[in-house]
Order: structure tokens, then sequence, then C-alpha cells
């Protein structure tokens, strides 16, 4: 797009020492060609967007014809009148045309030196169409460019950072809400761009799909399809030139295709947290990076306390990788659901093929202990899962740490089936008890060289011999060394039971009356159901 200013800033012009003495207000308007008549009725002449240069020798003399000459310019749309002074007004134009021109908005040179007008004819029109042809070209890069991200099934971030390289600005994906879900500060300052974000977006609100608020030099446009509108994709603090609209349009059309080639993808807004989860738990964001952009979201997470919850999914395993995915994908959201409807601020999000991690963020009057009781019983009616949480922390800083714990409660949880979290419906670092602490340290070579040490010649006398003392063994322990209910356990006769007992004791080394030995070889079942596990 060629504006007034644009010409008035070309050297040919300039060179003529333009002075704009009405409609300055009107600069910006667009040139879509210049016109060169000395004719005092050139209007019906035109078809709009004009730029027209005269020496002013056949203006009228009185003042009404005057401005009826710039009222008729103005009413067929011209975008602005060039007079050169010396022949017909030496020193100034009649004051008659200049306020006629300022009352219709209707942009008014006056040139103090003589220039060729051939010559700005041939620049200006050189200008525009070399305007036109970047403009097409641009047009047809963003074509291709977002045909192929389409084609690659690109994500929302990757549709945004490429608008903002191809128009060298800020860009901000929002949802209904004005909850930024992808962001490219275009190598600004992400806290500027996005600082009071809901309130700004709220203010801006230009008519139709696509559309330019002179006020906040915004473009906006709407995204999404077939009448249901999702997002909007904004141009922050741009000018709102036409290829800009272009691009801001077909990256819109980008997302909303998106979105309905792949209806299985879970939404944007739980892409979003997911990628704040991993930031934090990767290290892949800074603090900084993941409070602003939390906080963008609608979920504050600075100066306030947080307690990371990861809910993992019980039941047979799915029999193939779509049906996980899907089932995956609805627990989340079930999940996201049941925060928003408990009332809670959260950041909520699948972390693995199973498991769906949730920062719960307390403000100073929120109680833990009533926040996580009321999820855990909202939750309840759903899919089975296991629920667990990890000691609140302070700042934002600590959240890694909340979140591992309660990744480490929830595995011990599952595997070591402790007691304690069976009233409350979700365990704590206290209800894993020994169980969860073997589990947690299955991996460990020392704790696998400990079964080895202390069961390991038992284990290999059943395997060579086709016994099952290691069955005896865990009755008895289970039993609380009480023979008689071990015996009954095992579905044997007290002789034969007490028989195998011995043998139990004789391949081992061991005294089973002894209480010492005894822990040991109970903490060495439990660890060895732990490394099988």
């Amino acid at each position: 797009m060629t504006c007034v200013a644009d010409i008035l800033a070309l050297d040919i012009l300039r060179a003529g020492r333009p002075e704009v003495v009405a409609g300055a207000a009107g600069l910006t308007g667009t040139v879509r060609w210049v016109h060169i008549s000395e004719l005092p009725d050139i209007a019906p002449m035109l078809s709009g967007s004009e730029l027209v240069l005269t020496t002013g020798v056949m203006f009228p003399e009185d003042r009404a014809a005057l401005a009826a000459y710039a009222d008729a310019l103005a009413d067929v749309g011209a975008a602005g009148l060039v007079v050169e002074l010396g022949r017909r007004y030496p020193d100034a134009l009649p004051k008659a045309l200049v306020r006629a021109a300022e009352r219709r908005g209707l942009p008014l040179i006056a040139l103090h030196r003589e220039v060729r007008f051939v010559a700005v004819t041939e620049a200006v029109h050189a200008l525009v169409v070399n305007r036109q042809y970047a403009e097409l070209r641009a047009s047809e890069e963003a074509h291709q460019t977002f045909n192929e991200l389409a084609v690659e099934g690109a994500d929302a971030a990757d549709v945004v950072r490429e608008v903002a390289r191809m128009a060298g600005a800020a860009v901000v994906l929002e949802n209904l809400s004005h909850q930024v879900l992808a962001f490219d500060p275009a190598g600004g300052d992400p806290q500027a761009l996005l600082d009071g974000w809901e309130r700004r977006s709220r203010a801006v609100a230009p008519p139709g799909r696509t559309g330019y608020d002179e006020r906040s030099g915004w473009l906006v446009t709407a995204v999404g399809a077939r009448g249901s509108d999702w997002g909007r994709l904004v141009l922050p603090g741009g000018t709102g030139p036409r290829r800009h609209t272009v691009l801001l349009e077909r990256a819109a059309a980008t997302l909303a295709l998106g979105r309905l080639l792949d209806r299985d993808r879970e939404s944007l807004e739980r892409q979003t947290h997911r990628t704040l989860l991993s930031g934090i738990l990767t290290h892949a964001l800074t603090v900084s990076d993941v409070a602003l952009r939390a906080r963008a979201l609608g979920v504050p997470l600075e100066g306030r306390r947080l307690v990371g919850v990861l809910l993992r999914q019980r039941g047979g395993q799915p029999s193939a990788a779509l049906e996980a995915q899907a089932r995956l994908r609805d627990f989340t959201e079930h999940a996201a659901l049941t925060v928003r409807e408990r009332g809670l601020t959260a950041l909520t999000g699948a972390l693995d093929d199973g498991s769906v991690g949730v920062l719960v963020s307390l403000g100073p009057h929120d109680e833990e202990r009533a926040a996580l009781d009321g999820l855990a019983a909202a939750l309840a009616g759903g899919p089975p899962f296991v629920m667990a949480a990890g000691s609140s922390v302070g700042a934002l800083r600590d959240a890694r740490r909340t979140l591992l714990e309660a990744a480490q409660v929830a595995d011990a949880a599952v595997h070591g089936e402790p007691a304690g979290g069976g009233t409350r419906g979700y365990y704590r670092l206290p209800d894993i008890r020994l169980r969860g602490l073997l589990h947690l340290l299955r991996d460990d070579a020392r704790v696998q060289t400990y079964v080895e040490r202390e069961i390991g010649p038992l284990l290999s006398h059943d395997a060579e011999h086709g016994t099952d003392l290691i069955r005896i063994l865990r009755a008895y322990l289970s039993c609380g060394r009480n023979k008689s209910a071990a015996a009954d356990a095992a579905h044997l006769s007290r002789p034969s039971f007490y028989d195998r007992l011995r043998r139990v004791e004789q391949v081992l080394g061991v005294d089973l009356d002894q209480v010492e030995s005894c822990l040991s070889l109970h903490v060495a079942l439990l660890a060895l159901d732990a490394v099988r596990r």
C-alpha cells in the first residue's frame, strides 16, 4: 500500500519543497495513481485514490467555486491535491481552498519550487507498481508457507512463529477469554508484550472478522471455521498494512484448518499447560518465562503456595496407541474440567502416556487440605486413577520439587499399594511407607545386591529343584511369624509347613526365630517385589 506521505518522501517531490497546508490527517490515505490536470471540473473523470497534480492556472476566481472544487475531489475519494506555486499563485494558495480542504480532510500540498510533473508520475507509478508486486510476492510466500505448515500438521506455536518472522512484529494467539495460547515477541520484550494482556485485549474489538484498531494500533483477525470461532490472532502495535492483513488471515485459516483436520488433538489450552509443566520439570523454561506465560494464561504462580499433583490412570492397558492417546486426552480434559468446576487455579496437562500433572496455585485464603480433598472427591466419579500430592512450596522456583515428589509418590502408590491414602482419596509422602520407599529405590544396584544377598540362595534353590520355599517364607513373615496361621494361608498341613520352613532355614543359614533376621528377610521380599515390577 502506497500512501500520500510515501509520495511526499520521494526525491523528485522533496526537491519541490512540499508544504502540507491542509488535511494532514489524510496523509496515510492510499494512492492508487497520479493524475495531472488543469481542468476545474476534473472530479467526474476520477474513480478514487488518485493524487491530482496541477499548477492551478485554471482554478476559478471566486471563493465558493474554489471550495466546490475541493468538495468535488473529496466526494470522489481523491487521495490529495498537489499545487505548484508560481504560475497562478506566487506565494500561497487561496484561503478558501485551504479551508475547504481542511474541512473535508483532503490533503492539500503546496510546492514552493517547480518540478517536472512527468517525472513525478513516473516515480510514483514505479513506486505503486513495485509496492503492489512486493505485496503480491509476500502474499504468495504466505500462501506457500502456511500450506506447508498445514500439510506438516504444525502446531499453533509454529504458525505463530512464522507469522512473527514474516511480519517482523510480535504476534499473539489468544482464546475467546483473551488468555494467551501462543505468542512470539519477534525479538522484543515478552514482559512488555504480555503484561496486562487480558485487560488490553478486551478493549480492542474492531468490526468484522479482520479489523485494524486505529486507537491501539492492533490488527486482529478471528480464528475458527464453520461459524465457530475459538480465538483471535493479534498483531499488536502494527501499522495494519494490506500485506499484514493477508498474512494474518492466512495464518488464521491454517490454525482453523488444523483444528478441523485433527479433531482428536488435545485442545490448545491443554497443549499450553502441558508445555509449561514440561518446561518446569525439564528446566526448558526459566522461572520468569513460566511466570509470564502462566499469568497470560490466567494462572498466576508468583507469590502463591504451589502444590504438585499427579493423576495416574489405573485399569487395563489399551490395545492400540491411538486408543491410549484418546484415553489420556479424555482423562486430561476430565481433570481440567474438574479443576475449573472446583474453582481451583492450576496448570493441568498430560505428562506422559498415562499421567496428568496438576500444579495447584493457592491464594492466601485457600486451604491446602480442603482444595486437595475436594479435588479428589470430585474426580472420584470418573475413570479409575491414583492421585498423589507433593509437599507445598512457597516459590515458583521450587515447583519442580513438588511435581517430582508427587510423581514419585504416585509411582510408589500404584505399585506399593499403601494403605494411608484410602480414606482420603489421595496419597502423600508419609503414606507410601516401606513398600513405597523400596519401589522408589528399585533401580538402585545396592538394593538389588541386598535382595540377592538375603534371599538369592532361596530363589536359586527353588529354580533348581522346582520347590516353592520363597512362598513359604513369604507366608510365614506375612502372618507375623505365626506358624499355624501361615500354614493355613499356604494351604498346607502344619507338619508339612514346619518341615519346609526348616528347609528354608537350612538353605539361607538363618534362624527364623530371630526378629532381626526375619525383619531383614521381609525387607528383601518387599524389595524383590519392587524390583520385579
